[in-house]
């Protein structure tokens, strides 16, 4: 086996994880201190060995890390606790896997990125295929409130604001530098909304908060600041279009997890997932 295929299991199972770490993660917290412990415990981490690469950061770069930070990696964990305290942890990852037919979308409307009449069908193509996730998922699971997976539609389009961001504006600068950069915008707010949740007051006294702190410390660590250096090894050892199919096997983990963990997932939902991964694997194909 090649080091890129090693490298694309391991990414796969972290992020395929990664919903589940978050469903498992709500039992004993609100969508709030999750999301925010999650930045937190992601922030102090970066500037245990990420701190010296700030450096590397000019006047110029300052406005755009923060931007960045704040569309990539401030609202989407507070977007995606508050989407899975209604919806699977299946139907959240294959709805997170539109990123890519956001980055097209984001690309040509803010940035005036031309785009292939085949990445705009493959756009087309993956919003229908979301629709029908969403319907067959209403159908199954009448307890539950599709309307929050608008949630992740808007936690997608901050990712995919965040790549064209780094695109344009930072790539004179390392991936640690950024994201540490994004970070220190990020840290105090989050940490000021932990405070106000109540968390260290209640922490204590909760086995079942203490047990949700160990399932988002294990999502910080893994899930954000080690996949995050994977992914670019991945990307210097293959190509940006091998790394972009995590994409694809990602959601196949997350939903194995959900079914394991008693989610109903039916054969409508997995048609609706192919056509959404269609549309993903044309958004992501250059030729005219």
């Amino acid at each position: 086996m090649h080091n890129k295929w090693v490298y694309l299991l391991i990414l796969s199972l972290i992020w395929g994880s990664s919903f589940i770490l978050i469903k498992k993660g709500l039992v004993g917290l609100d969508a709030y201190q999750l999301g925010s412990l999650r930045i937190v415990l992601t922030s102090l981490f970066l500037f245990s060995v990420g701190f010296r690469s700030i450096r590397q950061i000019r006047k110029k770069h300052w406005l755009w890390i923060g931007i960045s930070g704040f569309v990539s990696s401030f609202f989407p964990p507070f977007l995606f606790a508050l989407a899975q305290e209604h919806i699977d942890s299946a139907v959240a990852s294959i709805l997170n896997s539109l990123t890519p037919l956001a980055t097209v979308v984001v690309g040509i409307v803010f940035f005036r990125i031309l785009s292939t009449k085949r990445q705009i069908l493959g756009v087309f193509i993956g919003l229908i295929g979301s629709v029908l996730l969403i319907l067959a998922g209403a159908k199954i699971n009448t307890d539950q409130n599709y309307m929050f997976s608008l949630l992740i539609f808007i936690a997608t389009l901050g990712y995919a604001l965040n790549v064209n961001i780094l695109k344009k504006y930072l790539t004179d600068i390392s991936a640690l530098a950024v994201t540490t950069g994004n970070f220190l915008f990020l840290f105090l707010p989050a940490l000021v909304i932990l405070y106000t949740t109540g968390f260290f007051e209640t922490v204590g006294q909760s086995e079942e908060m203490q047990l949700s702190v160990g399932y988002i410390a294990v999502l910080s660590l893994f899930g954000t600041a080690l996949a995050k250096v994977l992914f670019n090894r991945m990307i210097q050892i293959s190509s940006p279009v091998f790394a972009s199919s995590v994409t694809y096997t990602m959601p196949i983990v997350a939903v194995l997890w959900g079914v394991v963990d008693g989610e109903r997932f039916g054969f409508m939902q997995l048609i609706a997932a192919g056509v959404i991964l269609v549309g993903v694997y044309l958004s992501n194909k250059r030729a005219a």
